[in-house]
């Protein structure tokens, strides 16, 4: 009782503290009136009841065109629909493989069978159903191949950059990877690209086991038997139905002939347990593994080849399945064509009750606080949108779908994508377009910390200070003025299309950092793991409900958008400073590296007996030239400002806002406009996919990506493309601010 006294009065602090200024985007008047209505949506959201909505929709296995899929997706209709929004479903048909054939044995020196099953627990009250999807990777290859196993550490290009040091060719052999430092669909695309037949994935208890903590079921970390399924679809070229890319997958879309789809693999994929990965390890000799390759079964790892040989068969289902999009709207009262727009998926591996179902329970649960508060007579000024989206985890599909599908309406109508997945307890994130960086950090004013009673701002400053390496750093962090800065998006996620192919502002909002586990993807992403280990009391997913709920509310209520571009030309900046600073290390390395070489002194400094081949020169890397991308940034941050006291103005007064709020919203499109194919992800001129390096996220990735390759040519071409960009972003702005 102390407690829930001493978070009310914190509350109430939080609240008096907000009323001295106005919210971002409201006048005096308006920011009062908003605050009590947030109040009214706190007040009627339910740990107790998204803990039972968690429990309700993962009460059964739900992936993608099973029944369990299609009766998630009516539960969460009849939800909204009795909130008293107007819902519906979209359907598409999509392509999607389910295992039909399973084989992997070592057929020498000694013969071994993979379990290749998750054994049940009695611990975990549904890890035994029927309608469990098998241990298998999405879009791998049919195929049934037979070679000598390599291991390849974590299947990096860098990896294997290590395997030609020590003379390994893996072309014509199956190779095995560790999980993890990387999105999984890249272990295999790079194993291919290096000649291997086949690409077998296993967790090591290093990484995802054992070593971390207990396993499951008496701690959360992942069991001898667990195993991570998951897509390994090729989305650098493009997410979602690989039948019908840029259209909407409706029944009666023009589909391509499946050899033809470029974002299936073209080897045999399957992932495996850290048992079934442990013989085949042992079997290995070979080199002895590098000291940072070795994981922690109690093995010597060796990379191979030699003696051992492995044989995989595998052979799925091509079936054409519904993927089922929940959609409800509440209409804006005063500018019904613009739309705040807030997203989760629904499917799952098998359970799911973490990924997805703790976001998605949490979405249901703002779904009915705006239902309650529809029902005082409040009404939003913009539309507001609930999607439940279906098919993500083979691919985004249901999202890319949808958006592929009403492309053009979305690009004129959507304010904001808000995106959520998975949560757990911990602390507070948020990512996105980094215009709106400083409205992101008053949401987290707003919000207050379960566990601690501070805000959730409050405690993600604290852990960033704790962690920081420098005593300098930690001072940074204590002195900062300016917002957080919010991370950059990639891909991984349904937020993907809107940003990547639409060019709407985006956010995903989470929570974590004290939920770690092994559950991931596997028949333990269950209720019971979930409400030991994940969020007891489902406290976290109460306070995603109250962020994305302020989120919403702000977004779909503001006199005057909250976006400052001042904060991404400075991203952007900095972005820009990191790429030359790069390439003037890597010119000055190259330089050193090539001299050590002439000279012999690698040679000298190797161990003979290892066989390691000696690093040969390389070619200097030349001068760049940034200047037309470093004026162009310079303009930009001018142009912002302008418009920022244009905003700043605006913000003041109450008149008509309706043409600046269009020029603020539609901004970031301008960034889409430099002429590239809207499918070339990897490419995009500001942020892409990390594929190569896990969900992290490649910056100004065209001009990175370039200079890594060394490919000089193409970096000062793709300096163009950005320059062109972000000088068509400064001119918009310009405009706005007249």
């Amino acid at each position: 009782m102390k407690k829930l006294f001493t978070l009310g009065l914190l509350a109430s602090a939080v609240f008096a503290q907000a009323q001295q200024a106005p919210l971002t985007g409201f006048t005096e008047s308006t920011s009062a009136k908003q605050l009590k209505i947030e109040q009214q949506f706190d007040a009627s959201l339910s740990a107790t009841r998204i803990g039972e909505t968690l429990k309700a929709l993962s009460a059964y296995p739900h992936h993608l065109g099973s029944p369990g899929d299609k009766a998630v997706a009516e539960l969460i209709l009849q939800k909204f629909k009795s909130f008293g929004l107007d819902a519906h479903l979209e359907t598409y048909k999509v392509l999607f493989p389910t295992p039909k054939v399973r084989v992997l044995e070592m057929t020498g020196p000694t013969k071994y069978t993979a379990v290749l099953k998750e054994m049940p627990l009695m611990e975990d009250g549904t890890s035994n159903q029927p309608g469990q999807l098998p241990t298998y990777n999405a879009w791998s290859a049919d195929g049934d191949v037979t070679g000598k196993l390599v291991f390849a550490n974590y299947g990096l290009p860098e990896d294997y950059d290590k395997l030609a040091d020590m003379g390994i060719d893996v072309k014509g052999k199956i190779v095995i990877t560790k999980y993890g430092k990387s999105w999984r669909g890249i272990k295999p695309k790079v194993a291919y690209e290096h000649g291997a037949i086949g690409c077998i994935i296993y967790s090591d208890p290093a990484d995802d086991g054992y070593t971390q903590g207990d396993v499951y079921p008496k701690g959360a970390f992942k069991n001898e038997y667990g195993v991570q399924r998951g897509s390994v679809m090729d989305m650098v070229l493009y997410p979602g139905d690989p039948l019908t890319p840029n259209v909407g997958a409706r029944a009666n879309a023009k589909r391509l002939d499946r050899k033809d789809a470029t974002t299936i693999l073209k080897i045999p994929v399957l992932p495996i347990s850290y048992h079934d990965a442990k013989p085949l390890l042992a079997a290995l000799d070979g080199p002895v593994a590098p000291a940072d390759w070795r994981g922690a079964l109690p093995i010597t790892y060796h990379v191979g080849p030699g003696k051992a040989t492995v044989h995989m068969k595998l052979a799925f289902n091509w079936d054409m399945v519904t993927a089922y999009d929940v959609v409800a709207m509440i209409k804006g009262s005063e500018f019904p064509d613009e739309w705040v727009i807030r997203g989760n998926h629904h499917d799952a591996w098998v359970n799911g009750a973490d990924d997805p179902l703790s976001g998605q329970s949490a979405l249901v649960e703002e779904a009915k606080g705006l239902g309650d508060l529809l029902k005082t007579g409040w009404k939003p000024k913009r539309t507001i949108v609930y999607c439940a989206w279906d098919g993500e985890e083979p691919g985004l599909i249901g999202s890319t779908e949808f958006a592929e599908d009403h492309d053009k309406e979305l690009q004129k109508k959507a304010v904001v994508y808000i995106n959520s997945d998975d949560i757990s307890k911990g602390f507070y994130n948020a990512s996105g377009s980094h215009a709106l960086e400083g409205f992101m950090e008053e949401i987290g004013q707003s919000v207050i910390d379960p566990e601690t009673g501070v805000t959730v701002n409050e405690r993600k400053k604290a852990q960033q200070i704790s962690r920081a390496a420098t005593v300098k750093a930690k001072k940074e962090i204590m002195d900062r003025k300016t917002p957080d800065r919010i991370g950059a998006l990639g891909s991984g996620s349904d937020y993907s299309s809107f940003l990547q192919h639409l060019g709407i502002p985006t956010l995903n909002i989470g929570y974590g950092g004290e939920g770690s586990g092994g559950e991931y993807h596997s028949i333990f992403d269950s209720y019971d793991d979930f409400r030991r280990f994940k969020d007891p009391g489902f406290l976290y997913c109460q306070a995603l409900s109250k962020t994305v709920g302020h989120t919403v509310l702000r977004m779909a209520d503001a006199d005057v958008l909250p976006f400052d571009f001042r904060t991404l030309a400075s991203t952007i900046d900095r972005y820009a400073k990191e790429l030359v600073e790069m390439t003037n290390t890597m010119r000055e390395t190259t330089a050193l590296d090539n001299q050590l070489v002439k000279a012999g002194t690698f040679k000298l400094a190797a161990d003979p007996a290892k066989h390691m081949l000696p690093p040969t020169a390389k070619a200097e890397v030349p001068k760049i030239d940034f200047s037309s991308l470093t004026e162009s940034i310079e303009l930009l941050k001018k142009s912002s400002d302008n418009l920022a006291s244009a905003w700043a103005k605006a913000s003041k007064s109450s008149g008509d806002h309706k043409a600046l709020n269009e020029h603020l919203y539609h901004a970031e499109q301008q960034l889409l406009s430099s002429g590239l194919p809207r499918r070339e992800w990897y490419k995009h001129t500001i942020y892409a996919p990390g594929f190569y390096t896990g969900y992290g996220v490649k910056t100004l990735p065209g001009i990175r990506e370039a200079i890594e390759q060394r490919n000089w040519d193409e970096a000062q071409k793709q300096i163009a493309v950005v320059t062109q960009a972000i000088t068509s972003l400064s001119n918009y702005l310009d405009n706005a601010a007249m």
